[in-house]
């Protein structure tokens, strides 16, 4: 539990853990930090969920949400199986809510490089060269005719750094490769990009906007992506504060 909020904290941008720094300082004399995060977590009910998910193994089967199909009329399936523990725009630790999350991490169920992740939706692959743990899709939107957007996968590597769990078809300087729905991208890991703060096996899946020149904007600014919750047809916005396992809406 940890590992994975201090990689989150590593996510931030350099004026997210300013901020972070400077309000945790000022709540060391006035206890404002502790006013952050006492109202930052009444708005989300997702840590308690992936503190049962890491410290009782025996609830997985319970918490855990396994969908292969997309639900009834919405055009996305789940990427991964597993607790969708943080949610789209949470603010439980170590996000706040300065800082929420951009996206939504599902925790598998298994060892490393075993949890399958695949493809949302149709679209064209591209996977940078420095990209270890990571690869991108842009998509037509089916929601909203015209416009593009992206889907973004990460954490797909060993927590040392040393093995990629993306598969095979998708090598570093993959650029624009039509890929179906459903198709294996790769499976969930623990790297965070520093193997000296690796974090729990998940998958962190987001939808992405686009930067007028048609590029994808920076993923891990909320603003810069969209509410999942249409596209896969179930409650991932944490507004509604959603019990888990998470099912169809």
């Amino acid at each position: 539990m940890m590992k994975w909020l201090r990689h989150h904290f590593t996510r931030l941008p350099w004026w997210g853990k300013v901020i972070t720094v400077l309000v945790g300082l000022a709540g060391a004399g006035c206890g404002g930090f502790a006013v952050l995060t006492f109202y930052s977590q009444s708005l989300t009910n997702s840590t308690r969920y992936i503190r049962r998910w890491f410290d009782d193994r025996d609830s997985r089967s319970e918490l855990a949400t396994t969908r292969r199909e997309t639900c009834f009329a919405a055009p996305f399936v789940l990427p991964s199986n597993g607790l969708i523990g943080l949610l789209w725009n949470d603010p439980a630790a170590p996000y706040n809510l300065l800082k929420r999350h951009s996206g939504i991490d599902i925790f598998g169920d298994g060892q490393p490089g075993t949890v399958p992740v695949y493809a949302a939706y149709h679209g064209y692959l591209t996977r940078y060269d420095d990209w270890l743990a990571t690869v991108i899709i842009r998509h037509d939107d089916p929601l909203q005719s015209g416009r593009t957007i992206w889907t973004y996968y990460t954490h797909m590597a060993s927590r040392d750094g040393t093995t990629s769990y993306i598969a095979d078809a998708f090598p570093p300087g993959t650029s624009e490769v039509w890929v179906s729905q459903g198709t294996l991208l790769g499976y969930q890991g623990e790297y965070s990009g520093n193997s000296l703060m690796p974090v729990g096996l998940h998958l962190h899946f987001s939808i992405v906007k686009s930067d007028p020149d048609g590029s994808f904007k920076n993923e891990s600014r909320v603003g810069n992506t969209l509410d999942p919750s249409p596209y896969l047809g179930m409650d991932v916005n944490i507004k509604n504060k959603p019990e888990r396992p998470i099912h169809c809406r």
